[in-house]
């Protein structure tokens, strides 16, 4: 029997389903295994390629290989599906994830560490957080507008959202305005855990060096530098900082044949939760030079007396996910470009 080179493995949460392979990538064996059977396979298989699709549990089974003294290879799972043949099922997942991952050119995620993990974590659950807040502002401004009671758009402050609910409360029968109590309650205890977290990720951000490092440059603060930490692999996984903000999806899409170049918007194919915070950032920076009346980038400036708004924060945030990449991959401070005479 040829000896196992890489073993695919289509994860599940209890049932997983494996397929193991020689070099030349001709099958040896196919398995089923429960959970704590597939734990025990990793543990007594001898060292060997163990690849996985991108998945929610792919990082803890990658760290769980890892240690067993695998090597990990986890595949994007958009790039598994043209090796799917046919019918789809367990088997045949495993089969096309070890298939695909013997390719040369094949492009693998890194595997996140547990404190990666927690900091995605963090910045999920305060994002969930704020979707539930605007959920009970906006169904609860959707109650009194049926009693003809219509706040004001663009509350930020939800003291000042109670302020004024509490202003025209009176308006309401009882059974109405005790309800209207009840979401207040659910949005202020909200916005204490909103704030809660954004303490922690600016201690986070304190207590990193590469947080500080980012921070450095105009249009990214506390939130945006924890996000590249927890989301973004090290710099050194990619070549240049034209490949880091292809991977952030802020690229144009080619469409290109017949050595016609043919660009559209950008590809939106990366990190969205990075993605969009460098966007807000490269906001903050035409506010700011539109307040100030001064721009320190030629380019910037020929750029807004040209080009819509939001196109120009694009194009900026793809400048700024560059510049992140430099400064990550040489430890050296943001530079204020110099003008070109």
């Amino acid at each position: 029997m040829s000896e196992v080179f890489i073993v695919g493995v289509d994860l599940a949460k209890r049932v997983f389903q494996i397929h193991a392979a020689d070099v030349g990538g001709h099958a040896i064996y196919r398995k089923k295994l429960s959970r704590p059977q597939f734990a025990k396979f990793l543990a007594e298989t001898p060292g060997c390629v163990i690849a996985m699709e991108a998945c929610a549990s792919a990082h803890y089974w990658g760290q769980e290989a890892k240690s067993a003294g695998h090597e990990v290879r986890l595949v994007p799972a958009g790039y598994v599906k043209p090796f799917v043949k046919r019918h789809k099922s367990d088997a045949v997942d495993a089969e096309a994830i070890t298939e695909a991952a013997l390719r040369p050119s094949m492009r693998f995620v890194p595997v996140k560490t547990p404190d990666q993990q927690s900091q995605a974590m963090l910045f999920r659950t305060r994002e969930m957080f704020v979707r539930q807040r605007t959920q009970s502002i906006n169904g609860l401004r959707a109650h009194l507008a049926e009693f003809g009671i219509v706040l004001r758009l663009r509350i930020r402050n939800p003291d000042t959202f109670r302020r004024e609910v509490a202003a025209r409360a009176s308006e309401l029968p009882d059974l109405a305005g005790s309800l209207a109590e009840c979401l207040l309650v659910q949005i202020a205890s909200i916005s204490e855990q909103i704030s809660a977290l954004d303490m922690k990720i600016k201690l986070r951000a304190r207590s990193s060096r590469d947080a500080q490092l980012m921070q450095t440059m105009p249009g990214v603060g506390p939130m945006s530098a924890m996000a590249v930490q927890a989301f973004c692999p090290p710099a050194e996984n990619f070549r240049t900082g034209r490949d880091f903000a292809a991977w952030l999806g802020l690229v144009p899409r080619q469409h290109s044949t017949g050595g016609k170049e043919r660009l559209g918007r950008v590809t939106k194919m990366g990190q969205k939760d990075v993605r969009r915070l460098l966007i807000i950032g490269a906001m903050s920076v035409l506010n700011a030079i539109e307040r100030r009346k001064r721009c320190v980038e030629p380019w910037l400036t020929r750029m807004l007396e040209t080009r819509p708004r939001m196109v120009v924060a694009v194009a900026l945030a793809n400048r700024m996910a560059r510049r992140l990449w430099a400064m990550l991959a040489t430890g050296q401070d943001y530079q204020v470009p110099r003008s070109v005479a």
